[in-house]
């Protein structure tokens, strides 16, 4: 099964609530968010948001620019039809983030869980370049990924756990980490999950 009929089937067979890494309140990303110093009418992308409630909190915000990305379009179905007439505030893109290739750049790139599952070399590769012709010359990246003490599997697949070094490495030298935290995120069945969450800024040419 390729990626993308994995993901369809995930989404349309499992409701948001029961997701390992469902959060009602994504305290921490917002957080970060903020300490990026972005503005109200800064452009933000969501990558691998699928349905979650991240947008409906940076719209909250009143944040002008949000775009989010998934593999899934049953993901981003539910999530326009949660958001009801404010989905038309948010650009919704429908994509493989190791294909993507965007027309525009963003001052804040954020990813909650995706990065991880791209357990094959050439799709991190591939994941890094995008987000160097992303973000912009200024700007943020977010990344949230399994720490090493996680289970090896997420949804069915495997995941890389990760140290926040090894994040960095990973990421690339044309960003710089800033700042770090880590979470003991409890899924929805009260299992715990230790997540590292980094902040990266790009680095100056």
């Amino acid at each position: 099964m390729d990626r993308k009929t994995h993901w369809e089937d995930v989404y349309r067979t499992t409701a948001a609530e029961e997701f390992g890494w469902h959060q009602t309140q994504q305290t921490l990303s917002l957080n970060l968010i903020q300490s990026t110093g972005v503005r109200k009418t800064g452009s933000l992308i969501d990558v691998g948001g699928g349905d979650s409630t991240l947008v409906d909190h940076l719209l909250d915000q009143d944040f002008d620019h949000i775009t989010v990305l998934d593999i899934s379009a049953s993901a981003l179905e539910r999530a326009k039809a949660r958001l009801g007439d404010r989905a038309d505030l948010v650009s919704w893109i429908e994509a493989d983030i190791t294909d993507f290739r965007s027309s525009k750049t963003y001052d804040v790139w954020h990813d909650r869980a995706a990065f991880h599952f791209l357990t094959e070399a050439e799709d991190r590769e591939k994941y890094c370049e995008t987000m160097n012709r992303a973000v912009s010359a200024q700007g943020h990246a977010i990344t949230a990924t399994f720490a090493y003490e996680a289970p090896p599997t997420c949804s069915g697949l495997p995941v890389v756990r990760y140290s926040p070094e090894f994040l960095a490495l990973a990421i690339g030298s044309n960003f710089e980490l800033v700042e770090s935290f880590e979470e003991l995120h409890q899924t929805p069945g009260g299992n715990k999950q230790p997540f590292i969450y980094c902040r990266f800024t790009r680095r100056k040419p």
